[in-house]
């Protein structure tokens, strides 16, 4: 644990700021509230989580500062539900990025961004 990213009051970071995994009970990131059910319902972040990711190791780069903000869970609000509308549109959406811009083909999966393309038309064989 950090010692240096333990800032409960917010004096140095703006925020209440805590070291990773030591939150306190009643605040959650954005992903564990839409795990259970919720969304942030237009507040603030009320805290943060610091820490440095040691990811790029192996690549000789030094550690980067990684930040989560954390929201309280007595203010979030439930997930709105699916309308017929809005699954309309997503599935709409979802069907373009399938689509294959050069021979018009839904391959069934997202064409990568990277290719512009869908595998086949990019490496003829």
């Amino acid at each position: 644990m950090s010692a240096r990213f333990f800032d409960p009051d917010g004096e140095v970071y703006g925020l209440p700021t805590f070291p990773f995994r030591m939150a306190p009970d009643g605040y959650a990131t954005r992903r564990q509230l839409r795990a259970d059910g919720l969304r942030p319902g237009g507040q603030r972040a009320a805290a943060q989580l610091l820490w440095f990711s040691n990811r790029r190791r192996r690549t000789g780069q030094p550690p980067t500062l990684r930040v989560a903000y954390l929201y309280r869970r007595d203010r979030a609000k439930p997930v709105r539900p699916m309308t017929p509308g809005r699954a309309a549109a997503l599935a709409k959406a979802m069907l373009a990025r399938r689509t294959c811009p050069n021979c018009r083909t839904d391959r069934g999966y997202c064409i990568p961004r990277s290719l512009g393309m869908c595998v086949p038309c990019a490496n003829p064989s």
